[in-house]
């Protein structure tokens, strides 16, 4: 099993300054709930990068136009997929955006998974 995580943002440098821009600017208008649960202004958060170096699951993480590009399917993003055989939604941009802080983000993944085992 893998998990692939999509970011509502695009790749390329000219984006990525967009983004930052955007979250110095206006984070509460920023539409990436993952991005601003996952990643400080500039850099990754510590619990997360500890969450995902600790998991036994194979991740992805891919930008909008990446995923889109790669598996050539359209999602209401962010998303997070479960890809076994197929690919099912294990969390959606609903829910992502629903989360305030990074642990419940975590929790929610680990719970999941469980419930798929």
């Amino acid at each position: 099993m893998k998990l692939i995580f999509v970011y509502n943002a695009d790749s390329g440098p000219i984006s990525g300054l967009f983004d930052i821009g955007h979250k110095i600017i206006s984070p509460a208008s920023y539409s990436c709930g993952l991005c601003q649960l996952t990643f400080d202004t500039f850099t990754e958060k510590q619990a997360w990068r500890a969450f995902r170096e600790s998991s036994s699951f194979e991740m992805e993480f891919l930008h909008r136009d990446e995923f889109e590009k790669k598996y050539g399917l359209h999602y209401d993003y962010p998303v997070i997929l479960l890809q076994n055989k197929e690919l099912e939604i294990l969390l959606s941009k609903k829910e992502i955006d629903g989360f305030v802080q990074l642990d419940e983000l975590i929790e929610k993944i680990n719970e999941s998974l469980k419930e798929r085992k």
